[in-house]
């Protein structure tokens, strides 16, 4: 499972899909409706929000804005919570981890994404995440 702690927009359309999939597993997760993952490192930083529920609608609904905004429909009606207003902390260290991993998936699966972003060195976060100081998350697996 890979939460992207990246703004969806630097996603290929493979990774997108991916991504909604394995943020509507998380949902399932973190509601209690599936035995499998319930240990996942990155489901962590969900769980230690007031609302882990809330939270990880609000990582759906920049996802399903994404690829609206590419005309995919991504169905909204399996979001099952509302939104929260609180952002979570990503380091800058994982950001730069993430967007080293990615760059590498866009190599091979679509280089030509690859050149819109290849010079890019501050990647955004993902909406729901605030980027402050450090070094990789301790929960990746490098």
């Amino acid at each position: 499972m890979r939460l992207w702690s990246l703004h969806p927009r630097y996603l290929d359309s493979r990774g997108l899909v991916a991504l909604w999939r394995e943020a509507l597993l998380a949902q399932a997760v973190l509601g209690g409706e599936t035995r499998g993952y319930t240990h996942h490192p990155q489901l962590h930083r969900f769980r230690d929000t007031p609302a882990p529920m809330s939270t990880i609608a609000t990582y759906l609904y920049a996802v399903q804005a994404e690829a609206a905004a590419r005309g995919y429909r991504f169905d909204a009606s399996k979001i099952l919570s509302g939104r929260c207003a609180e952002s979570i902390p990503v380091t800058r260290g994982q950001l730069d981890y993430e967007w080293q991993h990615l760059l590498g998936k866009l190599r091979v699966r679509d280089p030509s994404r690859l050149e819109q972003f290849v010079a890019l060195t501050r990647p955004e976060p993902h909406p729901l995440f605030k980027c402050v100081p450090g070094s990789v998350a301790e929960w990746e697996r490098p």
